[in-house]
């Protein structure tokens, strides 16, 4: 039977001596909730000789939107998916492994998430089955949109996924011919280039297993010689789409420590001399040289650092020494001096290796072991005790000078100290020169003022033996319904607290146990309204947001209009306000200046922590310029729907050309010669 419209999701199998799970992958599609007229199989057979075929075709038989192709062995799984992406017709794409299978009410959700936060990506929580490794950390929680930069997501290579088709064709990918990993340049590029990125975490979507008869193609090709060209291709690939600088540096440290670090260490040692000295040390040495800056050395850790230093100083004897101790040595323990901690490896310090400090220091990766055990106010006051244990490991009881440290969350203002009393016996029998007690006194904590209102997250910084670790206070511990309980809100006292109404403390633990103190005053008594949002009729690209304060006492305290990029990017313009000294502005925002993203609009005031959201309205549409350069590429802005508190969201994007003209003559797909 013909479709009559485009399946939303095409599932595409490559499949190679697949039997016997290749059954149950498949019915799993079958059985999905999402519906078999939203679902469109590709099977792909690669030259299968255990009768893999045979069941394709027997398993198509009973489902008319399931079609199976036949080609001979390319060798790896990238020749059928992509065979099977030329033939994809869905809105959605998501690459399904033989070995594997879905949870039945996985690609409904995946779809849902993606549809409604319209990002490009989304992550289904993975499941192990018989023991073989998934991720875990990305899949902690929900998370409706998200990034690299911003999330685990990068963590996780693997193409088992749900991508959105045009994603994939505006950026031409396909699979590399590489038996192993082929799989990681294709979704970093789709990473990288994503408006957006979704994670499923509260349902099983992804079953990962080993076949019966190990051959897993991660297993039968794990040596170095199926990996190079794989690795090269994904340095290269990072190196292309994000300019030198943090962003690509917390991004191409993921490989360094994964496909050149890793790989090196426990299968460098493995090859011949000959191989491993000229064959891959070379290619190991090259991509040491030019994609290790500065900024991905300082964010390895020791073990890495030490062979990244020997590799950019061409020293091979002494780095096939280390990697054929790795193991070993990865378990000596570490020497404190001068306020760092220092991996204790034979090297450290050798005068015949002169090899620098800088490679040994594990002092920001000493691991620290702490919890938050009572939060509660004291008495009538605005006092906030905090009570708990920690301690650097290895490094003894805590010193006298451990404090609390108060960090403003999306505002500027210095961080705030607050000292701690240690030895203090903490719950459940902990040590007691291991505990510590903070009072917050939310009056005076701010050099003898009060804190100011904003969202504040509390650190804890632990010393002992003269070193200091600044880690983010936390409660690991649930009750039996997986809560964790704050102290409740509690309006404070008056006192010399900025303008207008009185201010509450509300405590709160975050979805990873972090505990924040989040001030707000009362929103009774606004004291500035906008009263219009509009497009520059002359200038496109350029935002007119007018408004006016309400109190006279005010006057001149709401400065600027602020525009804040999901990923902290700020960009501010000056209110101007009437020269008749009436209290009424206008700012005007060139939008066209901004870089695509989302962009959330706000009314900055003099008080750090205060913000006055500019309301979305629905009288305001998109907008539509061409940005100046050498092309002259288009670009847009719309509101959108959803935005905090009904703040006005503005997504800042290019123009996909292509898009644009399928809307316009109405052709449903384009097809290439």
């Amino acid at each position: 039977m013909s479709r009559t419209t485009p399946p939303r999701v095409s599932v595409i199998i490559p499949a190679y001596n697949a039997m016997p799970e290749l059954t149950r992958c498949v019915t799993s599609v079958m059985e999905q909730t999402l519906g078999p007229d939203e679902i469109e199989i590709i099977a792909v057979d690669d030259g299968s000789t255990d009768g893999t075929g045979n069941e394709l075709d027997r398993l198509a038989q009973t489902c008319s939107h399931m079609r199976v192709v036949h080609q001979p062995n390319s060798g790896g799984a990238g020749g059928p998916r992509n065979t099977g992406l030329d033939r994809a017709a869905g809105d959605y794409v998501f690459f399904l492994d033989s070995d594997d299978y879905l949870g039945p009410d996985a690609l409904r959700r995946m779809v849902a998430m993606a549809d409604e936060n319209r990002t490009d990506v989304v992550l289904g929580k993975m499941v192990s089955v018989g023991g073989r490794a998934v991720p875990t950390a990305v899949f902690s929680h929900n998370q409706p949109r998200t990034d690299v930069f911003s999330s685990a997501a990068y963590r996780t290579l693997g193409c088992w996924k749900l991508f959105r088709r045009s994603l994939i064709e505006r950026l031409n990918l396909r699979f590399p011919p590489y038996r192993n990993c082929e799989d990681k340049p294709f979704t970093a590029a789709a990473y990288l280039n994503a408006d957006g990125i979704s994670v499923v975490a509260d349902y099983d979507c992804y079953y990962s297993r080993n076949r019966q008869n190990g051959n897993n193609l991660t297993l039968t090709a794990a040596d170095l010689v199926h990996r190079m060209d794989g690795t090269r291709l994904c340095f290269e690939t990072v190196a292309r789409y994000l300019d030198p600088g943090p962003r690509q540096d917390r991004i191409m440290r993921r490989h360094v420590e994964w496909e050149l670090c890793g790989p090196l260490r426990a299968l460098l040692p493995r090859e011949s001399e000959q191989q491993a000295r000229e064959c891959f040390y070379p290619q190991f040495r090259h991509w040491a040289q030019t994609y290790v800056s500065d900024g991905v050395f300082q964010l390895l850790a020791p073990q890495d650092r030490l062979i990244v230093h020997l590799l950019r100083a061409d020293r091979y004897e002494d780095l096939m020494t280390v990697a054929r101790h790795a193991k070993e040595d990865a378990a000596r323990g570490h020497v404190v001096d001068k306020g760092r901690v220092y991996w204790s490896h034979p090297f450290f310090r050798d005068p015949a290796k002169a090899v620098p400090d800088a490679c040994f220091d594990a002092t920001s990766r000493i691991p620290v072991h702490h919890e938050l055990t009572e939060a509660a106010w004291t008495g009538d006051g605005d006092v906030l005790r905090l009570t708990g244990h920690a301690h650097i490991e290895s490094l003894g009881p805590l010193q006298s000078d451990t404090r609390l440290v108060l960090r403003p969350s999306g505002f500027r203002h210095p961080d705030i100290h607050v000292p701690a009393t240690v030895g203090t016996a903490p719950l459940h029998g902990q040590d007691a020169a291991i505990g510590f007690t903070a009072d917050v006194d939310l009056g005076t904590v701010d050099s003898g003022a009060p804190l100011g209102n904003g969202l504040w997250d509390l650190y804890l910084d632990v010393r002992a033996q003269g070193v200091s670790r600044t880690v983010r206070l936390r409660r690991a511990r649930t009750d039996a319904n997986g809560e964790r309980h704050a102290p409740p809100q509690r309006e404070l006292a008056p006192g010399p607290r900025p303008r207008h109404g009185p201010t509450t403390a509300r405590p709160f633990f975050t979805p990873h146990g972090n505990f924040s103190l989040d001030l707000r005053q009362a929103k009774a008594d606004p004291f500035c309204r906008v009263t219009g949002t509009a497009w520059d009729t002359s200038a496109p690209a350029t935002l007119v947001v007018s408004g006016r304060l309400t109190d006279d006492a005010a006057v001149r305290s709401v400065t600027a209009l602020r525009a804040e990029e999901d990923s902290g990017t700020v960009r501010e313009v000056p209110l101007l306000y009437a020269r008749d000294g009436s209290p009424t502005f206008t700012a005007r925002l060139p939008v066209g200046k901004l870089r695509p993203g989302r962009w959330t609009l706000t009314l900055r005031t003099d008080d750090p922590g205060s913000r006055i959201p500019v309301p979305a309205r629905r009288a305001l549409s998109g907008t539509r310029w061409f940005r100046a350069s050498r092309l002259g590429r288009p670009y847009y802005a719309k509101p959108l729907p959803g935005g905090p508190s009904k703040t006005l969201v503005l997504r800042v994007a290019p123009i996909r050309l292509t898009a644009a003209l399928r809307r316009v003559t109405g052709i449903s797909r384009w097809t290439t010669g």
